[in-house]
């Protein structure tokens, strides 16, 4: 039985995520923006094993997320889930948030970085960027999951002793993805379960990208030791946090 934090679980994947690994007998913390966002959670908010609160949004809000999470650590696996599509806080959900929990949180056995098929998209360039307002980057989003998957490249090469890897869940049918988007929802999850929960006796896998639990090749950029160097000193000007050392 694994022990795993999943955040943006009040809905959608992981909502979704959360369940399954319920079924499976696992224990899971929670995470919601606010109470009220669980309100829907029904069964499985019920039987979590612990539920925390924080706008990922707000740097002082996901340093308190990281402390209320640790209080029910250590954990074998840490989800990181909440993403948004749109508006001015696409940075500081998608990519800021990310680094500040993995910064400051224990350390799991395993850490997996919900991205997307268009980090492709994405450009592998830092300078100036405004990591609070996405409003003028046309791309931001792309960018944000660029840095993302690139960020957790960089966890699995500096931790080695930390599973670290990305996951494109394809786009489904959930609040952020709309009405209409054309891959399949119940497949959306089942990648991020696995690579949190895999058996012991596996071989280690660690620093990859993954669709429907096969291996792909990421944007060049998110493998390149130079662009995850200036990635992580941006985000440790921009939060105060530095990313631990091996």
């Amino acid at each position: 039985m694994a022990r795993i934090f999943i955040t943006g679980s009040a809905g959608g994947l992981g909502l979704n995520a959360a369940r399954a690994l319920m079924q499976q007998g696992h224990e899971v913390v929670l995470h919601a923006r606010n109470e009220s966002r669980l309100a829907d959670a029904g069964a499985v908010r019920d039987q979590a094993l612990g539920t925390v609160f924080g706008d990922l949004a707000d740097v002082a809000e996901t340093v308190r997320v990281a402390e209320q999470a640790d209080q029910y650590g250590p954990f074998d696996a840490v989800i990181h889930n909440a993403g948004v599509y749109s508006g001015s806080q696409i940075f500081s959900v998608n990519t800021v948030a990310p680094y500040i929990l993995t910064a400051l949180m224990t350390r799991p056995r395993r850490v997996v970085y919900v991205s997307s098929g268009m980090h492709r998209s994405g450009t592998p360039d830092v300078q100036g960027i405004d990591w609070t307002n996405a409003a003028r980057r046309p791309a931001a989003y792309s960018d944000s999951k660029l840095y993302v998957t690139t960020l957790s490249a960089a966890v699995a090469t500096r931790w080695p002793d930390v599973e670290s890897n990305a996951v494109d869940p394809g786009w489904v049918p959930t609040r952020m993805g709309g009405s209409g988007a054309p891959d399949d929802l119940e497949l959306g999850h089942v990648t991020q379960v696995w690579l949190a929960t895999r058996e012991a006796a596996d071989a280690p896998v660690s620093g990859g990208y993954w669709f429907h639990q096969q291996r792909r090749q990421p944007h060049p950029a998110v493998n390149d030791a130079a662009f995850q160097a200036e990635l992580l000193q941006a985000l440790e000007r921009h939060t105060g946090f530095a990313l631990g050392p091996k």
